[in-house]
């Protein structure tokens, strides 16, 4: 999706980002001011230190959101598709030099990608839990029940993802809006108070707070960067609504409302030190408490919808990419791209989600793990950013002033939840490392079973050419043979003919194509070419952000010279069984161990393909890797 909106669609477009990209980092208030206080450096409430951590968090928003994300990042669209998988595949496709660097940032981003999974399990949890802690503020009774209330929601949450959030989706807009005026509103009230507390917009008293007491505010800077935690969805769900939305939702409504709830919070405790402990709930007044925690509640809700989504679509890019294996997924909306839901993804968040909330007990300890991972993810954001737009031409002197800035300050971040990785930030670390080398492993394993295709492949030029002189019997109707060599002849077709003698009349050699860009132009989505003998090997391309549809594409094959009845056609898959040579290494050992069961449990190529089950022919074969 492109920035060309008019009038009339830029309003609807903008309603529907802050249903959809604002949520986490419009649920930060409910805990960010707090955690800086009472986390891991268990800060004193002083007029110095509130005034510091106030100006941290607006210099934070501006510089790492306004300025990194919206005004440098954005820039780095792949075909109108943002978030780090478009990143790495723009790197891959776009960049000329493929130097070791260029190695290592593409490893580096996928690294990245992995370490979202980590995020998509702890949003979900600290954002319900921190909003139904308001209870407990009601009255202690509600105290025992705010565990089984989180995980009941969370329960309800991922038990509706297969009925898709299309119809639900449309009314996050309109709430976010009454969200995030309520920010406003509250922040107001508490600046009322205490005034004064609009100086610590000046970057100074940040800085101040750095030199009186740099490990301490070293410490802290780990919680400030909860109030940024967002920023890597907003560059993810560029593609959904474009650039332009999301900037003027930033620009004219979040930002203002984030900064007035922070300064609120801040007034609040600088006028009573005591409200430290649940300020954002303080803010209301007594008869709008419970109608606020509800509405806590819902925003988090929306705030975890969105972070579940955006893991099922990083899913499906890693999926399409060859990174991951092939998993069921449902369309729940017919053809509206984003609406989808992967089963096995969604309960392995749920239980790890529950896990969270049973292990930590409180967002105030969930705190402490959330941040290394998107602080990681930030690290890699810039690298890979800045590197893509060298390769653009970018001026030299302009990236070398981005560096100077966002390195030194993203690497601040990194280092200041590194010292919450044993409370904590292990837990994202853990699932980061975990499906990284999943990747790694089903990618190297994909990579040798093509390679051993290859090996002794036969040339599709020679096999036809001998083909009229051969005792093989040609029979009517058409046959598909899916493969995944661009070149040869694949071995389900040589098996065929070993073991029933006969061949159809027209024969399709389809080879299926994920290119590492967001959406394949008209013009190159199908390649044919013509062997002779009714022999023609066909390629479709697609690009990693679109749906694979084999029958629906054939169809458009008949504009274009290919007039058969594909609907009677007969596919032809291959099913490889692997045998693998003998190892002496452990890590190798076990490393094909796990490639021989993913590849067992993968979903099956009919489903991922659209193909229909009653017209497929799988030819079984020994592959030794």
């Amino acid at each position: 999706m492109t920035d060309q909106h008019d009038d009339k669609k830029l309003l609807p477009a903008t309603l529907a980002a802050l249903g959809i990209v604002f949520g986490d980092i419009g649920t930060s208030p409910l805990y960010a001011f707090r955690e800086s206080f009472l986390g891991l450096a268990h800060l004193d409430v002083s007029r110095v230190h509130i005034f510091g951590v106030l100006s941290m968090i607006t210099w934070s928003l501006i510089i790492v959101i306004s300025i990194k994300y919206l005004l440098v990042v954005m820039r780095a669209d792949n075909e109108g598709e943002g978030g780090i998988i478009a990143l790495v595949s723009l790197l891959q496709a776009k960049t000329s030099r493929k130097s070791r660097m260029h190695t290592v940032l593409v490893v580096a981003g996928l690294f990245g990608a992995a370490l979202l999974y980590g995020d998509g399990a702890i949003t979900p949890a600290i954002s319900v839990l921190s909003a139904l802690e308001g209870l407990e503020l009601v009255t202690t009774a509600f105290t025992p029940f705010v565990i089984p209330l989180t995980i009941g929601i969370l329960i309800g949450l991922f038990s509706i993802q297969r009925l898709g959030t299309a119809k639900i989706g449309r009314i996050f807009g309109p709430v976010l809006v009454l969200w995030f005026s309520v920010l406003a509103l509250l922040g107001l009230r508490g600046i009322w108070l205490e005034p004064q507390i609009l100086q610590a917009l000046s970057p100074s008293w940040a800085l101040h707070f750095l030199i009186l007491e740099p490990a301490t505010a070293f410490m802290v800077l780990g919680t400030v960067f909860l109030v940024v935690t967002g920023g890597e969805t907003l560059y993810a769900d560029m593609g959904h609504f474009g650039a332009r939305p999301i900037k003027l939702a930033w620009f004219i409504l979040v930002l203002p409302a984030l900064l007035l709830n922070y300064f609120g919070q801040g007034a609040l405790v600088l006028y009573d030190s005591k409200e430290i402990v649940q300020p954002f709930f303080h803010l209301a007044p007594g008869w709008a408490l419970i109608p606020l925690i509800i509405l806590s509640t819902i925003a988090t809700v929306i705030a975890s919808q969105a972070v579940i989504s955006g893991v099922f679509s990083l899913t499906r890019q890693a999926m399409q990419l060859g990174q991951l294996p092939r998993m069921r997924i449902v369309q729940t909306d017919g053809e509206e791209f984003g609406q989808i839901y992967i089963p096995f993804v969604n309960w392995m968040l749920l239980l790890a989600t529950i896990g969270l909330v049973l292990l930590f007990r409180s967002s105030g300890n969930l705190a402490s793990a959330y941040g290394l991972a998107i602080a990681m993810d930030m690290v890699i954001t810039t690298f890979l950013t800045l590197y893509v737009l060298r390769g653009w031409g970018w001026s030299r002197a302009l990236l070398i002033g981005l560096a100077v800035i966002f390195i030194p300050l993203d690497f601040a971040y990194f280092g200041a939840n590194i010292l919450k990785f044993f409370d904590g930030g292990w837990f994202p670390a853990l699932v980061g490392i975990s499906i990284f080398t999943l990747m790694r492993i089903w990618a190297q394993g994909r990579k040798k079973l093509r390679r051993a295709a290859k090996h002794g492949e036969l040339k599709a030029s020679d096999f036809v050419k001998n083909l009229p002189t051969s005792s093989i019997i040609r029979t009517k109707g058409i046959a598909i043979f899916l493969t995944s060599l661009s070149k040869g002849i694949p071995t389900s077709l040589l098996h065929h003919i070993k073991h029933n003698r006969t061949l159809h009349d027209h024969v399709m050699l389809l080879h299926v194509e994920i290119n590492p860009i967001a959406i394949i132009p008209s013009d190159q989505q199908i390649i044919i070419e013509t062997l002779g003998l009714n022999f023609y090997r066909v390629t479709f391309n697609y690009g990693f952000n679109e749906r694979v549809n084999v029958p629906g594409r054939l169809r458009l094959c008949k504009k274009m010279g290919l007039d058969f009845d594909f609907d009677q056609a007969s596919y032809y898959l291959g099913r490889e069984t692997i045998a693998f040579k003998r190892s002496r290494s452990l890590l190798t050992v076990v490393s094909n161990s796990i490639f021989a069961f993913l590849n067992r449990n993968a979903g099956r190529a009919t489903i991922f393909y659209k193909i229909p089950p009653n017209r497929v022919v799988e030819m079984g074969s020994q592959v030794e890797i």
